[in-house]
């Protein structure tokens, strides 16, 4: 269609700038080692943190339920998209977060949107962001009627400068949202200063557990339990694609703002609700997190493991204190370079390129999981050695 010619030039510019994504596809399980573009490598860009893809209990929970339930609702969950084991689920999220209830939304992006969206519906509102928040957060902002207010990356002097500035002392309602931790860094937000800084202004605290649930904290509960703030955050956000491996979001918070937002929030009103299956495999995470500590126990281990040995062969890991490392390069051609010498070599490590990062800030971005043994991590760090000394990064 010639109407559509002018995507020519768009695509170009893309290429041109070195944004253009073409998706490498995977061809078979999403595991610790897999095949991806037709090539078996070890894989060090999944958010399998506690490589739940496979579990058997997991699979054959998903069965279980589309047998009983068949493949899917074919409803929005306010018209007959609710099932027993969508409450089942809200119920026991609620408690693995220690709150009074939970809502699950149909992705973790719109779980952060729809909050935002849902609580700041005026411009007498204010928004406050961390500049380094997950996209979801910012298009959340721009969704939300408030004005915004964006602080210096864990900078908690400004935040405090923000704060205490009449337009926002004077607001009608202030909502503060932070990563718990932060998907690109892999760095802690510093929860308990920000926790003290609202309670003294009345701000209210959302944080977008999406990397922290399953991985930080006692159980993998999170950030808020990491820092023992149980009762001290507001909402907590999570995901239900990454440690719990399938997908989805939920919103962890009072029982007031679980009625609210099902009244309300539109990416919650106008889609259709998870497959019974989907449904089903978080149960059964959930069952896994608790009755199996050895996953998460090996998680560590192999993060401690991978980062000291990048570490001590020069590589610059960033501020990073979770399973996300990245391996910092500063120029988008020889990040690029970097990710497909390293595939040559049977190692998959994706490279991150602005937008998605700023400008010098270009980088591979490593997660380990409790998939991966010590072979194939020191398989990995010898593939980054022999690619990084060739490219002079290290």
């Amino acid at each position: 269609m010639k109407r559509l010619d002018f995507l020519k030039e768009e695509v170009a510019t893309l290429k041109n700038e070195n944004r253009f994504i073409q998706p490498h596809v995977l061809q078979t399980a999403q595991d610790a080692v897999c095949v991806i573009d037709g090539k078996e490598v070890v894989n060090l860009t999944s958010n399998n943190y506690l490589c739940l893809t496979t579990h058997p209990k997991v699979k054959a929970a998903a069965i279980e339920a589309t047998e009983k339930f068949g493949i899917g609702t074919a409803a929005v969950r306010t018209i007959i998209g609710t099932t027993s084991m969508h409450e089942e689920l809200e119920r026991r999220l609620a408690e693995f977060k220690g709150t009074e209830a939970s809502l699950v939304i149909q992705s973790g992006f719109t779980s952060n949107t729809a909050t935002c969206q849902s609580l700041m519906t005026s411009p007498e509102d204010v928004l406050i962001s961390d500049e380094l928040n997950h996209a979801s957060i910012i298009d959340g902002g721009r969704l939300a009627k408030a004005k915004k207010k964006i602080y210096r990356h864990s900078d908690m002097a400004h935040l405090k400068e923000i704060l205490e500035t009449p337009e926002v002392k004077n607001s009608r309602r202030k909502l503060l949202v932070t990563d718990g931790v932060f998907s690109m860094d892999g760095d802690i937000a510093n929860l308990p200063e920000i926790v003290e800084l609202c309670e003294k202004h009345d701000v209210i605290t959302m944080v977008d557990d999406a990397h922290a649930s399953g991985v930080i904290g006692p159980q993998g509960r999170g950030t808020v339990a990491h820092f023992d703030l149980k009762g001290r955050v507001d909402i907590q956000i999570g995901t239900l694609s990454k440690a719990f491996a399938t997908i989805g979001g939920y919103v962890a918070s009072t029982k007031d703002l679980q009625g609210y937002m099902q009244s309300v929030a539109r990416p919650f009103l106008f889609s259709s609700s998870h497959p019974p299956s989907v449904i089903a495999t978080c149960l059964a995470g959930l069952d896994v997190i608790y009755n199996e500590p050895e996953r998460l126990k090996k998680l560590w281990d192999n993060t401690k493991f991978f980062k000291e040995e990048l570490k001590k062969a020069g590589f610059d890991t960033g501020h990073s204190q979770t399973p996300i490392t990245p391996v910092m390069v500063g120029d988008t051609v020889k990040a690029q370079q970097f990710s497909k010498m390293l595939f040559d070599e049977g190692v998959f490590a994706l490279s991150i390129g602005f937008p998605t990062v700023a400008k010098g800030k270009e980088r591979l971005r490593t997660i380990v999981t409790a998939g991966h043994e010590i072979k194939d991590l020191e398989k990995a760090v010898a593939a980054f050695k022999k690619c990084g000394k060739a490219l002079g990064i290290i």
